[in-house]
């Protein structure tokens, strides 16, 4: 394949919708770079650039040229299944796939297409292209994974007064924690997290939903207070603590939970007289936080002007990409802790990268040394299992704790042991059964019959269901269920909310106050449910579920009209907008108001939006619709869009063919968006276990950089002068 042919390959590719416009361009740009350079590229060379180019767009951080000679369909997911049945026979035949082109290539030929040109390093020189070992980057996402890396190690190797199990410090922090948990007889992993996290300048804190993250973490940042309480070098000061998440609704919901926990620690029972105040309870967004620059990926805190922080703690770090994640490090000073929370099974980013899924790709097994067992043993009074140890364990596992035991879902939880089963790739014939049957208290698969269902039909009923929520379709019809000593209530839909802004009797005369109450408990109750999509488009889509649900609202008068803006339609904001204190993922309901004035004073209805208050409180902001740019209706949001947020009965539509984004990730984060009630409804019965067998496997060198960069530094604790 000469020069020529090759642009006409990638150009077909590019009409077939297989790869972008910006993949094309950037193999073409690579090709000019050459011929400037008096180079005549291989045909090889711009093919694996575009390719490159094509893998960042699909969430990769590179190219692993093993795997893509190994499996290119597999691992580019070309050509997409729905795209290629579009075309005409005629035109499949014509259009080669990446499997086809790539039969012939070696490793060699690759790697040496790769080394005959300027425009491509080992990353010591300023080129565009990066290779390390077998994988290919662009070399933006090789700088920000190298800048990862090094923020990483780099705190992983300080030495800690904490490291001595007789000083002074880690006295403080075991007479804290043994205040801060109760004894037991079990292993209490939260307790061995917070000792754990607090040794390093780095650390990771994942589990699933109900593990308890958030406790666990508050428990830390109070036993660190009192560590920092009782430093001489430190003079009283406590560290200065940043909370953050990566979207808005991560933030609030983070917002909620963290001021009940810190309510409840008994502070007047700690060392080193630690306050209320000392443990901050304001979440805000990492943009928010980081300073973002309209129009740029910059940043105003870096380097050069460092956040003034001791310790960071992120939130949800699942959703967080390799940018904003190198972002994060750039603008943390040399001193400062940074700790990572969230459920490492959970979907990855949306954009390139998976940066907590691959640091604790070992954090099953653990893999603690001798000396960290030891040191844990000293500090917690807790032997670890011997499952967890490993003397070859590397020093990333030294830093990163998994909790495992669940405080939301009692034993015998169909959501839980759905979640299990979606998770360990042990979806069997009785746990399908089970979901089949309404076996469970909480899980029911409404149409999960072994023949294909009519895919009209399965659509009207996911209508009718998130209209009455089916709580005839639950075991007891959903009744008799307790909870903590509470009495659920059975699971409900979109009627529910509906009916309730319907039902009110706010005039004129209310005040906001009346007004603001009444949207609380909207919000709430349309809080109760939520419809979750795998995809975007399609009639099994977000964007072809929405219409569809509003005109069957608007054919059961619970909503005016079905399209535009109208009282009761909820928004889901997609972009971040500052000047509005709105941020991606925030819900809103509309609201038929009488505050607008006619021209002859009269009072007139007027559209109105309510979302609530993003800074920990339960406020209300009242937004006009016309200023609302970026938002679309949420009857449907895609799973993706979900995380962050919990919803007391979730209904997870799958479609009726397979699809690259329906992968095991994908499913575990939709059923784990349930609290209390989760139903399932899929185009056809095989999909449900397929997607579960398929997993999200994301190439980056992360970990490898890692393990490739132990080393030592110097400490960080008795110096007060790294102490801004």
């Amino acid at each position: 394949m000469n020069l020529e042919q090759l642009e006409t390959l990638l150009e077909q590719w590019r009409q077939a919708e297989w790869i972008r416009p910006l993949d094309v361009a950037f193999a073409r740009l690579i090709r000019q770079l050459c011929e400037e350079q008096a180079e005549t590229p291989e045909p090889l060379l711009l093919l694996l650039a575009a390719l490159a180019s094509h893998q960042v767009g699909r969430g990769h951080v590179c190219i692993d040229l093993v795997s893509l000679l190994e499996d290119a369909g597999n691992t580019l997911a070309l050509p997409p299944e729905e795209t290629m049945a579009a075309l005409p026979v005629g035109d499949q035949e014509a259009c080669p796939s990446p499997s086809e082109v790539l039969a012939k290539a070696s490793l060699e030929d690759c790697l040496t297409a790769l080394a005959n040109t300027r425009a491509v390093s080992d990353g010591l020189l300023t080129t565009p292209l990066v290779v390390n070992d077998t994988r290919l980057y662009l070399r933006r996402f090789w700088r920000y994974e190298q800048r990862i890396a090094r923020g990483i190690s780099n705190r992983l190797a300080l030495n800690s007064p904490l490291d001595d199990p007789g000083s002074g410090a880690t006295r403080t922090l075991t007479e804290t924690l043994n205040i801060l948990f109760q004894p037991g007889d079990d292993v209490d992993y939260q307790k061995l997290a917070c000792a754990l996290a607090a040794r390093k300048r780095f650390a990771v804190i994942t589990g699933g939903p109900g593990t308890g993250k958030t406790t666990t973490v508050v428990n830390l940042l109070a036993a660190l207070q009192a560590v920092a309480g009782e430093d001489p070098a430190r003079a009283g000061r406590k560290f200065r603590i940043r909370l953050a998440a990566p979207t808005g609704k991560a933030a609030a919901r983070l917002n909620e939970s963290i001021g009940g926990a810190v309510s409840r620690l008994p502070l007047d029972q700690l060392p080193g007289r630690v306050r209320l105040e000392d443990i901050p309870t304001r979440v805000t967004t990492l943009h928010r936080l980081l300073g973002s620059r309209p129009d740029t990926r910059k940043f105003r805190h870096n380097r050069d002007n460092p956040l003034l922080v001791d310790i960071l703690v992120i939130d949800e770090a699942s959703m967080v990409d390799v940018d904003l994640m190198a972002s994060v490090f750039e603008a943390l000073p040399d001193h400062a802790q940074l700790i990572l929370l969230g459920d490492k099974d959970q979907l990855a980013s949306v954009d390139a990268g998976a940066v907590l899924g691959e640091l604790c790709q070992r954090a099953r097994q653990a893999h603690y040394r001798p000396d960290t067992a030891q040191w844990l043993e000293s500090v917690t009074g807790q032997p670890l299992p011997e499952n967890l140890l490993d003397p070859q364990g590397q020093a990333l596992d030294q830093a990163v704790a998994m909790l495992r035991k669940s405080y939301r879902f009692t034993e015998g939880s169909g959501i839980r042991e759905l979640a299990e089963a979606v998770n360990t790739n042990t979806l069997d014939a009785r746990m399908l059964e089970h979901c089949r049957r309404a076996h469970f208290d909480d899980v029911v698969w409404l149409n999960g019959d072994d023949a294909d269902p009519d895919p009209e039909a399965t659509l009207e009923r996911i209508c009718h269901h998130a209209i009455s929520g089916s709580p005839g379709a639950f075991r007891n019809e959903g009744r008799g269920r307790v909870l903590h000593g509470k009495d659920l209530p059975v699971p409900v839909g979109y009627r529910h909310y509906l009916e309730l802004m319907a039902n009110h009797h706010l005039g004129m005369d209310s005040p906001l106050a009346d007004w603001d109450e009444l949207a609380r408990r909207v919000l709430a109750a349309f809080g109760d449910f939520q419809l979750l999509c795998a995809l975007r488009q399609g009639p099994w889509g977000v964007e072809g579920l929405n219409e569809r649900i509003a005109r069957h609202l608007l054919s059961e008068k619970l909503i005016p009209r079905a399209e535009g803006w109208y009282a009761g339609r909820p928004v889901l904001v997609t972009g971040n907008d500052y000047n509005l204190g709105l941020m991606n993922g925030d819900i809103g309901i509309t609201f038929s108001v009488p505050w607008d004035r006619a021209e002859n004073g009269e009072p007139r209805p007027a559209l109105r939006v309510a979302f609530p208050s993003s800074d920990g409180t339960d406020g209300i902001r009242w937004i006009s619709p016309s200023r609302l740019q970026q938002l679309e209706t949420v009857y449907a949001m895609t799973v993706h869009k979900s995380q962050g947020s919990e919803f007391n009965h979730t209904c997870l539509v799958l479609p009726d063919r397979m699809s690259p984004v329906l992968t095991r990730e994908l499913v575990y984060t939709g059923i784990t968006r349930a609290r209390n009630w989760f139903s399932l409804i899929t185009g056809d019965a095989g999909v449900f276990k397929a997607s579960a067998s398929q997993r999200v496997v994301r190439a980056s060198g992360l970990a490898r950089a890692l393990a490739a960069s132990e080393g030592p530094a110097e400490s960080y604790m008795n110096d007060s002068s790294t102490i801004v």
